[in-house]
């Protein structure tokens, strides 16, 4: 991961300082790639602690296809609802702040990223690019897509990884992620371990070895209050990739029974957690 502290550095000696919607400013480049060999490892940050449980439960959620953040605390804790009123989950501030402005309730979200997913415009996207890798694997148009123009004024966040796109070459399978709107400390090592999961999810389903995970930003930024906390970690040395360990499933109705706890990084060591604000 050491690219990853490149581009924090990139970011920092080259970037301008910048307003932004949530009022606390940034440093920003417009334009940065970043490739992963997801045969090398899996691409989980190791200069802080990923929130591994966190990554896993949100893809699953999005892969049911729900809107709502209970639903998602259900999966995250593996508990009913009744037994999660002061849980907590990274949805949770979108859900009391932008969810309630619009009038959502009982931790409602409005069309976000998983009713995208699986029901635009009465598209399942997810059934189809399965569909799509088996038939046509040579195609250059298996495409995942967030961004719903008709629908943007309902989410309670408008997507900020707007699209996929799979390819697969010489079987393997890759996968390129453009994210318009990325918080470079807290927000990007947790959408490249998501991404770099459901490519593994979707190579096992259609029976593939996994390629490249290649993450493309927009807007790359730091918050003017995390400027410490990446200095803290830039002055730490990437330590090795853990390995991947999932559950089999054959289809995505399968894959939907599986669990959290079921995903693992194995040979996973971690520094400690930098802490830092999310701006809403």
């Amino acid at each position: 991961m050491k690219q990853y502290l490149d581009a924090l550095q990139h970011i920092i000696k080259n970037g301008e300082n910048v307003t932004d919607r949530t009022g606390v400013g940034t440093r920003t480049v417009f334009g940065h790639q970043m490739r992963f060999n997801l045969q090398e490892g899996f691409p989980a940050v190791t200069t802080k602690k990923l929130a591994w449980k966190s990554v896993v439960s949100e893809l699953l959620w999005f892969l049911e296809g729900s809107s709502n953040e209970r639903r998602l605390a259900e999966i995250l804790y593996e508990k009913p609802r009744e037994e999660l009123e002061d849980k907590t989950t990274i949805w949770t501030a979108n859900a009391n702040a932008q969810g309630k402005a619009l009038g959502y309730e009982d931790g409602e979200l409005g069309p976000v990223y998983g009713v995208q997913w699986r029901n635009f415009g009465g598209v399942d996207q997810i059934s189809n690019i399965i569909q799509q890798i088996n038939r046509e694997p040579d195609s250059r148009r298996i495409i995942l897509s967030a961004w719903n123009p008709m629908l943007i004024d309902e989410m309670a966040l408008p997507p900020c990884h707007t699209l996929a796109q799979f390819k697969v070459i010489n079987g393997k399978l890759s996968c390129q992620l453009y994210q318009r709107s990325a918080d470079m400390f807290l927000g990007v090592p947790f959408n490249i371990a998501s991404y770099s999961l459901l490519t593994h999810m979707l190579a096992q389903i259609c029976n593939l070895e996994v390629g490249e995970f290649i993450w493309t930003g927009g807007d790359c930024h730091i918050y003017k209050n995390h400027m410490w906390p990446v200095q803290q970690q830039l002055y730490r040395t990437p330590r090795a990739l853990p390995k991947l360990e999932m559950p089999k499933f054959e289809n995505i109705a399968e894959l939907l029974t599986t669990k959290t706890s079921d995903y693992k990084l194995l040979d996973y060591d971690p520094m400690d957690s930098i802490k830092a604000p999310m701006a809403v």
